[in-house]
């Protein structure tokens, strides 16, 4: 194993930046879209049925079968990785965010209006901060699951470190096949843990005082 690792050093750091790279900037496209979605929605119950049974449903989806679906208008590489992994983040997001906006109490909008806030700078300086932590949580939960599916990804030639896992066990019982399958694993449980750990830190700058006490 030591020396699988030492041997290909450079490679798998490459691989985990990719890896990372494409889940930070999938959660960062989702959870705006996710967003905007849950400012159209929230106000009309038949539209947060609508968008909570979207979440429901789209998470049922197998993600290999999503990723041949997209293999023949796409081709093979990183745009069906791109889009499955964006895909599968903006769920559990969007869910979050229609939960948080509408828990959000009509005596503080209320009260944000009486003293002359337009509409507009309600949602984006009382109810979207007040909302944010149970949208971060989203975000966290989405970027666990994101992080594993962004390695099936591989199948279709995506980057990150599922290449090594589908290498090894493609040629399982081979030489190194197990090591490569672990290399991939262990980064991927690496990447998730240094992830939420940023997404943590985030979580304590961004949230306003009066509402982490």
């Amino acid at each position: 194993m030591v020396d699988f690792l030492s041997g290909r050093f450079r490679q798998i750091l490459f691989a985990g930046w990719q890896h990372f790279s494409l889940v930070a900037q999938c959660l960062i496209l989702a959870t705006i879209l996710a967003v905007l979605i849950a400012t159209l929605v929230y106000r009309n119950k038949s539209l947060v049925s609508a968008a909570n049974s979207v979440s429901a449903i789209g998470l049922t989806i197998p993600s290999f079968a999503l990723i041949g679906l997209l293999v023949a208008p796409f081709g093979f590489g990183v745009a069906q990785a791109v889009i499955v992994t964006a895909f599968y983040s903006a769920l559990p997001i969007l869910r979050n965010a229609v939960v948080g906006l509408s828990g959000i109490s009509p005596t503080v909008v209320e009260a944000a209006r009486g003293i002359g806030m337009s509409r507009l700078r309600t949602l984006f300086q009382v109810e979207l901060p007040m909302a944010w932590p149970v949208i971060l949580a989203g975000v966290r939960v989405s970027a666990q699951m994101v992080m594993g599916i962004a390695a099936i990804t591989a199948y279709a030639l995506g980057p990150g470190l599922g290449g090594f896992i589908f290498s090894g066990l493609s040629r399982l019982g081979g030489a190194n096949s197990l090591e490569s399958v672990v290399t991939g694993v262990v980064g991927v449980v690496i990447l998730a843990l240094i992830l939420d750990l940023l997404l943590v830190g985030l979580g304590r700058l961004t949230t306003p005082r009066g509402i982490r006490v």
